[in-house]
């Protein structure tokens, strides 16, 4: 496999039963990244068992695994905690149709198309054309985890069975349900690739031509793997798809100073700079689907960011008419990039006493008619004053 330490790497190689196996010290973990490339273990040495390779990744840590055929419990262990579910042992990826002709003769060495690979670039790299090369067991995926992420899968006529015995009950993995290479994304953005076979990883699979037999015979100089496996290593250790923010600034529109306090239908300005890890540095990060929302326990608004310049967003909207103690919120969350959250909390006053308008339109009959009053009771009291009736004359007189 590619060699790390020119990535700026520090390698520690332990063999999977030395007893002197630990993965923290004191409360500090050792490492950032671990992996498992000895899918023959049956037990891990010293303190590594699975519960520990879990805290591991619950505090962060990130997994490379790659198992075969011949993968113990162990390994079953490990899958069942990242939502994943191995086959049994001895199992394998069988293909009648896709295998290379290196392969012999239990078509389990078989031949991936690129196609088959998830649609994300941030993991699997965007120029994937060379057909890659296969020989392990399969996985499926658990449906109620939406954090998993099938890589690679098998084609439509490949199954998962142990090729030395004839096939009575119904395979454990049929078709495209066939998990070649997963991941799992965590919530605390700790990554996990989880490969079926370690022969992908292996040099004899870098440096393999690939010929398919059948079919429209694929063929190719070089396998897809030492690419794919480039870039899948970097996705894991957290070198592709890191996302942060770096400033966050929120106005009203026309003033330059920040505040934490607005009045209902104010018009506010909020900007947002977000940055993404590429070649080692921090570069703007740019996208069409970076979105805002404004909430009170619900959003009530919810805007597109739009992209200016250099990685910053912008979002123009006017307050609600409802005060209250809001928030601006981003939530940033798609396939093969770090969970990217921020939240900046603010308060919406009502308008005082002062900022209300003084003549409102639809008050215009009130208007009127407290002036007529006034004005009838004017007129009144100036002719109950004033008006002076003449004394009725006597018959002497």
């Amino acid at each position: 496999m590619e060699n790390k330490e020119d990535r700026g790497y520090a390698l520690t190689f332990k063999l999977a039963d030395d007893s002197n196996l630990v993965l923290s010290k004191y409360g500090e973990y050792l490492y950032k990244n671990l992996i498992i490339f000895a899918p023959s273990v049956l037990e891990f040495g010293g303190q590594v068992d699975t519960e520990a390779i879990s805290k591991f990744v619950d505090n962060g840590g990130n997994l490379l695994v790659a198992a075969n055929s011949a993968a113990g419990d162990v390994y079953r262990e490990i899958a069942s905690e990242c939502g994943f579910e191995m086959d049994e042992e001895s199992a394998a990826v069988i293909d009648h149709f896709n295998y290379d002709a290196s392969d012999d003769g239990e078509h389990t060495k078989i031949v991936v198309s690129p196609k088959n690979l998830i649609n994300a670039p941030t993991i699997v790299g965007s120029h994937n054309t060379q057909p890659i090369l296969f020989e392990g067991t399969g996985l499926i995926l658990y449906k109620d985890n939406s954090l998993v992420l099938p890589i690679l899968t098998a084609d439509s006529t490949a199954y998962s069975y142990n090729p030395k015995s004839q096939v009575k009950e119904y395979p454990h993995a049929v078709g495209r349900k066939t998990v070649l290479i997963a991941a799992l994304q965590a919530r605390n953005n700790a990554r996990i690739v989880f490969s079926g076979s370690l022969y992908f990883f292996s040099d004899e699979a870098f440096d393999s031509p690939v010929s398919k037999v059948h079919g429209d015979k694929m063929r190719a100089d070089l396998s897809g793997n030492k690419a794919l496996a480039m870039h899948l290593s970097e996705w894991a250790f957290g070198e592709r798809g890191r996302l942060r923010v770096s400033r966050v600034e929120h106005r009203r529109d026309g003033e330059t100073a920040t505040t934490n306090t607005y009045t209902i239908m104010d018009n506010v300005i909020y900007t947002i700079e977000i940055e993404e890890l590429k070649e080692g540095k921090w570069q703007p990060f740019v996208a069409k689907d970076v979105q805002l929302e404004f909430v009170r326990i619900d959003p009530f608004i919810r805007t597109t960011l739009i992209h200016k310049t250099n990685g910053v967003y912008e979002a123009k909207f006017k307050i609600p008419d409802v005060w209250g103690v809001y928030k601006f919120k981003v939530d940033y969350d798609r396939i093969g990039y770090t969970r990217l959250y921020h939240s900046t909390q603010v308060s919406v006053r009502p308008l005082q006493h002062t900022q209300y308008e003084r003549f409102i339109p639809s008050a215009y009959p009130y208007y009127v008619s407290a002036f007529s009053m006034m004005i009838g009771v004017f007129l009144f009291s100036f002719v109950f004053l004033y008006y002076k009736e003449e004394a009725p004359k006597s018959k002497g007189d």
